[in-house]
């Protein structure tokens, strides 16, 4: 048995330090890390946000803690692979993962969240096995990648034709202000949208939206609209001309597809 009030522990830069002192490091840098990546995915009306992920590293961090605190404590009870904890937490977290990831319409969604929620699992395990810094230097790795690679994607598809896509969405609620925002990341042009509440279904919302993009950034504006927490239903469609009524509103050299130029193949 591990005598708590004089046991220590050994965490990176603080070296050894007594087990309270320690779990409450490893408490605290699992609450801000895993933050800072739920933030972000919170801020994007992901499913899984801020508490999910905060919930996932700190539980990351409790199961490694605990048994590497358990292994300190039978050091004679033959031979133990802490490894083979990270395996199990790498095995259940894989659940939630599955839970993410949604298909349908012929496209996946919830990819991005569900491979979240297995980088902050490890970042928790990180943190459990006493290396909080090397888990916040990941972490930052995690935020540049969610942040930055998008407009990357965009710089590329700005070579390819665009086409014309036509949304039709049923919320919870108004939701126009986040989905001009969603398009707005992904550089798409808006040929139309408009949004009004749904004549039967009271405290809902239709909101319907005519796209001029790359058909990439359309499937990933499609995954950012059905990840939100409250929509309750989208689709989309490619379409080759605007519907008539449509056609006075918006000048046809916004809506005519935008060629590549011969060599961008």
């Amino acid at each position: 048995m591990l005598h708590f009030e004089s046991a220590t522990m050994n965490l990176e830069f603080f070296g050894e330090v007594s087990i309270y002192l320690g779990l409450g490091i490893q408490i605290v840098a699992s609450l801000i890390l895993g933050g800072i990546v739920g933030y972000d995915r919170e801020v994007k009306s992901k499913a899984a946000g801020l508490k999910t992920n905060i919930m996932i590293c700190i539980g990351a961090t409790l199961y490694t803690s605990i048994s590497m605190l358990n292994i300190a404590s039978h050091p004679a009870s033959g031979v133990i692979d802490p490894n083979r904890l990270s395996a199990q937490i790498v095995s259940g977290i894989g659940f939630l993962g599955a839970g993410a990831i949604i298909q349908g319409r012929g496209s996946v969604t919830g990819l991005t969240t569900a491979a979240t929620i297995w980088v902050v699992a490890a970042i928790g395990y990180t943190i459990g096995v006493g290396y909080p810094f090397v888990a916040f230097l990941f972490s930052l790795t995690v935020l540049v990648v969610l942040r930055l690679v998008n407009p990357i994607n965009t710089l590329i598809e700005r070579k390819a034709d665009y086409r014309l896509f036509h949304f039709e969405l049923l919320s919870f609620g108004n939701l126009k202000g986040a989905i001009e925002h969603y398009i707005a990341q992904e550089d798409i042009a808006t040929l139309f949208i408009k949004e009004e509440p749904h004549p039967v279904y009271e405290g809902q919302y239709h909101l319907d939206i005519y796209l001029k993009g790359h058909n990439r950034a359309v499937e990933r504006l499609y995954a950012h609209i059905h990840d939100a927490i409250r929509v309750k239903k989208v689709n989309y469609a490619e379409i080759h001309n605007l519907p008539d009524h449509l056609l006075q509103v918006v000048a046809p050299s916004n809506f005519s597809n935008k060629k590549s130029s011969p060599g961008n193949d």
